[in-house]
């Protein structure tokens, strides 16, 4: 069924239900950023792919919502539809919260997947306008191939990969809840649950987690999974643990049994988790205590992240050696060199998955930020810019790194927008700062040159990254728009600047940073960064002249270090490669 009839297959049974504004966000029931196949309605209704977007159907039109990512991609995967495409981040462009305000009067009915809608979406949207409210899920009737919920295995994770047990975790859990004076935290995020638990899964692509809801109380702890997902073995560590499993779906039964302080977080949570909850109960409205503990990863998980950025930069320098070598006499593409490093890393001990869709870019196609090769797209790699952004899920940690690679003669407007990138990634690694900083402090030093120059990339500088978890993990993040969250010792966030000229080409240099005290004066406690990530950068596509001596100095030194930490694990060849690639300039 082609898109412009699936519109109007819904605003069918939209009139059925007298509803004025059917709302389709792209979400499972834990608000997870990947989703599964069964949660992709969005898609199968708009044909845009992407991982982030809004869907709307009024009676007289249909709105899709994305943000800079996606801006070209998704216009290009509308085309040819009745979509109407609001491109975020630019000039006088409304949410879609805001549209639906404007457009729609009061008493109007908005229909949703109550399951699926965020709860700060929805009483925003309440707070301004007496809209009526239908759980309405249009997609059982026109989804014919919609499939089945995901119901892959669940693992209990070893003490010498978490470092922390669940007895320990559970206990500054409630520590915390007692603080805010809530008897109940209501948690339905993956990677939470994986956290508390050292559980780990396989029911998202990328995202080693399970489905599962959990209400924790001062004394007793539920998860709510599906229990063919469970073998003897958890069982018994559920058991050993007093963890009570029960039913998936039982949870919206048992929250209307609640009585007490309700802890949950609106900006995590679904319409219908907040809506089973008894009004009687006062609701504690604040981020879930174990999404800032997880942020703060244990000595083992460092030590860990240490050695596996190792490997992973391994895999990384040798896909380069292989990529600058082969592209002028093999058919390399696209799709061929994702293939490639996937294989690589495929081959490291404790390799679980990729930690996202391989992002293998050629030339005009590394504009598009997000961009994913298909076989309709496939281009082949020649001279030119290619962009790699891959990573993977170990059992000892979970990586993200980006290069640009400058491949025979590449224009020097191209080698200039790389060398400006390369600046900011430099500046914002050697930041030295105070104690009590965000993120949103530092993001000029990434920005800056970029902005010089009157260019600028339309996404953050940097997201925390999960511990054999979610690559992109809060509540820290580096980034232009505000953002509360410290950045404290412990955690982990990406570095990565980018520039994307439609129809020409993209450039991203990405490393992980973990966050370490520095030294204290009478100012207060001072903080830096280590670099976690060993990749060359690649010296063909960097102008010399452009560099200050600080940047060559640091850069030198950076390129010193991967030599030391990847070439013991080279064969002869790659490492006479790696040498030239890591020298003084």
């Amino acid at each position: 069924m082609e898109v412009n009839k699936k519109i109007e297959r819904c605003r069918e049974l939209m009139f059925e239900s007298k509803i004025d504004a059917y709302i389709v966000n792209t979400a499972d029931y834990h608000q997870s950023e990947y989703i599964s196949n069964f949660f992709k309605g969005r898609e199968f209704l708009t044909g845009f792919t992407g991982s982030a977007g809004t869907f709307v159907i009024f009676k007289d039109e249909a709105c899709l919502w994305v943000d800079g990512r996606y801006h070209e991609q998704a216009e290009q995967e509308i085309a040819n539809t009745d979509i109407k495409l609001f491109k975020l981040g630019n000039v006088d462009v409304p949410t879609y919260i805001d549209y639906i305000l404007s457009k729609l009067n009061e008493n109007s009915v908005l229909g949703f997947d109550e399951k699926l809608l965020l709860t700060s979406d929805i009483l925003g949207i309440l707070s301004k306008k007496k809209f009526k409210i239908l759980d309405f899920d249009p997609l059982g009737k026109i989804w014919e191939k919609r499939g089945k919920l995901p119901n892959g295995k669940i693992f209990v994770l070893e003490d010498k990969y978490s470092g922390e047990k669940y007895s320990e975790k559970i206990i500054k859990v409630r520590d915390k809840m007692k603080s805010l004076n809530a008897d109940y935290n209501i948690i339905s995020t993956l990677d939470d649950i994986a956290w508390i638990y050292n559980i780990r899964g396989n029911d998202i692509k990328s995202n080693p987690v399970a489905l599962a809801f959990s209400i924790i109380s001062r004394e007793a702890s539920y998860l709510y999974v599906d229990k063919s997902k469970l073998n003897k073995t958890n069982m018994k560590y559920f058991e050993e643990n007093l963890i009570e499993v029960r039913e998936y779906f039982q949870i919206f039964e048992d929250l209307k049994k609640l009585n007490g302080n309700i802890l949950i977080d609106y900006n995590k949570t679904s319409y219908k988790i907040y809506s089973s909850i008894n009004p009687k109960n006062k609701i504690i409205n604040s981020i879930n205590p174990s999404a800032y503990l997880k942020a703060h990863k244990n000595k083992v998980e460092i030590e860990n992240t240490r050695e596996i950025h190792i490997l992973d930069g391994v895999a990384v320098t040798k896909f380069m050696y292989w990529l600058k070598n082969s592209y002028k006499t093999e058919l390399i593409t696209e799709i061929s060199a994702a293939e490639k490093i996937d294989s690589l890393r495929k081959e490291i001990l404790g390799f679980l998955d990729t930690s996202f869709s391989t992002i293998s870019a050629f030339g005009k196609n590394a504009a598009m930020a997000h961009y994913k090769a298909t076989e309709k797209t496939d281009t082949r790699i020649k001279d030119g810019v290619f962009l790699l952004d891959s990573g993977g899920q170990y059992l000892k940690g979970t990586t993200d790194i980006t290069r640009t690679f400058f491949l025979g003669r590449v224009a020097k407007e191209k080698k200039i927008h790389n060398t400006l990138v390369l600046k900011g990634m430099l500046a914002l690694s050697r930041a030295k700062f105070l104690a009590g900083v965000t993120g949103t402090n530092l993001d000029i030093l990434a920005r800056q040159f970029l902005w010089n120059e009157s260019l600028d990339y339309k996404h953050g500088t940097g997201h925390g990254v999960g511990h054999i978890l979610n690559v992109h993990e809060g509540p820290q993040g580096i980034r232009m728009q505000y953002n509360s969250q410290k950045l404290e010792e412990g955690m982990v966030v990406t570095n990565e600047p980018g520039i994307y000229i439609t129809g020409s080409h993209g450039i991203r240099i990405e490393n992980e940073l973990l966050i370490k005290k520095c030294c204290e004066s009478e100012y207060g406690e001072f903080l830096n960064f280590e670099t976690l990530t060993y990749v060359p950068i690649d010296l063909d596509g960097i102008v010399k002249s452009m560099l200050t001596l600080q940047e060559k100095i640091q850069l030198n030194e950076y390129h010193k270090n991967v030599y030391e930490k990847i070439s013991p694990y080279l064969n002869k060849k790659e490492k006479i490669f790696l040498k030239e690639y890591t020298k003084l300039i």
